[in-house]
């Protein structure tokens, strides 16, 4: 970490104008962005009043987005939790938080839905309860880690788990309203006409690939518990309307229950699932002897487990910057094909895919901007996609992460994911790299 904060990560909020003329440039046709519910509700309630001032900002953004062709793809929750909420209940802790969310989103549905047809309700919704929760790396900081000093206090074998269920009732309550009040045709009553606004909605779930460590049946079974505890931990309660059977054996009385009607809400709640990829692990099998008897129970230790990055000595793929990125474009054709046997095929947005580089301050302008290796990857990843939609997959959109350099939550300024160099310096002033190039021309020939 680079102790710095995200209070003006590159001042869209002031120069969106000229980024959807970037956006326009390039050839996109649509940009994905998320509301931020602080900005909407300061208090995070209806009761608290909302800030017009937010409502004016998203409206301008949406307007000039349309107004130049591009489709928005809106994300209501991406993680900033209004801290009022936090200090008042616990925020996602709490089920209250439930309501609180969906009075948010109608919000948004009201003011921008007339222009908005694609909602996501939930960004990673594993990472958000994992690292917040579990390990303490992001906000609101818990964990059991009692040597973790960024830790508030916290338990890693409930908490995790308590927020994840929170989180898919939020999200199925405002998927609820979207499709009875907003998707659906309305009878206005002084007109007595049928409006609707046409749109769709879904969550956008992260997931990496799981390779065995060796061809033992062990190991391909810990390779299933992997994806079952960061993918299926969502996926199962929206297309089945419980948690997988691996989390129900292991995680035992700590695992929340749906009932009957949360179970009938939950399941289908969806019209696509997006779908962020970056990286692999290998999976090896650890045995009940891993979690000692006076071990604190965990989210990391559950599955029974081991997650690794080599094998004999051999890492998986090249190393990006982030500690936790490994290059391995064909696990992304492997997850597709995963996910269209073992769930029906969903319709299904890559709503993140990208590689970032270590933000050295050192290297000239020019170098910066020559990012050949980022070409090389998204030719590597593309590749392996069209080769899933060849087998049948349906994939309906693909995002890359992302446009512009910005702040990385836990890393910072410290990694760049960007087409765009933006200079933190000098003005938050936006340079062209060689991979925004190679873009413009591909995106031409679509």
């Amino acid at each position: 970490m680079d102790r710095s904060n995200g209070d003006v990560p590159i001042d869209q909020y002031h120069r969106y104008k000229e980024d959807v003329g970037i956006m326009k440039n390039i050839n996109l046709d649509t940009y994905r962005f998320s509301i931020s519910w602080s900005r909407i509700l300061p208090q995070g309630t209806l009761s608290g009043g909302i800030n017009q001032e937010g409502i004016k900002y998203y409206n301008n953004l949406i307007n000039e987005l349309v107004a130049n062709g591009i489709e928005p793809f809106v994300t209501l929750f991406h993680w900033d939790l209004p801290q009022a909420l936090q200090d008042q209940y616990g925020g996602f802790l709490s089920p209250r938080i439930v309501d609180d969310f969906r009075d948010y989103a109608e919000i948004c549905f009201k003011e921008f839905g007339d222009r908005v047809k694609n909602w996501i309700t939930i960004n990673e919704p594993s990472t958000f309860s994992t690292g917040g929760y579990a390990i303490g790396l992001f906000p609101p900081g818990r964990c059991s880690d009692w040597q973790n000093l960024n830790c508030t206090g916290g338990d890693s074998g409930t908490e995790p788990y308590l927020v994840a269920h929170h989180l898919l009732l939020a999200h199925a309550a405002v998927v609820q309203l979207y499709r009875t009040k907003y998707q659906v045709p309305l009878l206005l009553k002084r007109q007595n006409e049928r409006t609707t606004q046409k749109g769709s909605i879904g969550i956008i779930l992260i997931s990496h690939w799981f390779v065995p460590l060796s061809n033992s049946k062990l190991d391909q079974e810990a390779a299933q518990r992997a994806i079952d505890f960061m993918f299926g931990w969502f996926m199962e309660p929206l297309t089945r309307g419980e948690y997988p059977s691996s989390m129900r054996s292991m995680v035992g009385k700590r695992l929340p229950k749906f009932s009957k009607e949360e179970a009938m809400k939950i399941n289908g709640s969806f019209d696509f699932v997006g779908l962020n990829f970056y990286t692999a692990n290998y999976s090896a099998h650890a045995p009940h002897s891993h979690q000692h008897a006076t071990a604190i129970p965990s989210y990391f230790t559950d599955s029974l487990t081991i997650l690794t990055t080599e094998r004999d000595g051999i890492p998986i793929g090249s190393k990006a910057a982030s500690f936790w990125f490994y290059i391995y474009p064909k696990g992304l054709q492997y997850l597709l094909l995963y996910i269209k046997e073992k769930y029906n095929n969903p319709l299904i947005y890559i709503t993140e895919n990208g590689v970032d580089e270590y933000n050295d301050p050192t290297l000239s302008l020019e170098k910066k901007l020559a990012d050949s290796y980022r070409i090389n990857f998204y030719n590597d990843y593309l590749y392996y996609l069209r080769s899933a939609i060849w087998y049948g997959v349906n994939v309906k959109g693909y995002f890359t992460w992302s446009l512009f350099d910005n702040f990385e939550w836990a890393e910072g300024y410290t990694v760049r994911f960007r087409f765009y160099f933006v200079d933190f310096n000098n003005n938050m002033t936006r340079y062209e790299k060689l991979s925004a190039k190679w873009l413009k021309n591909f995106l031409k020939k679509l």
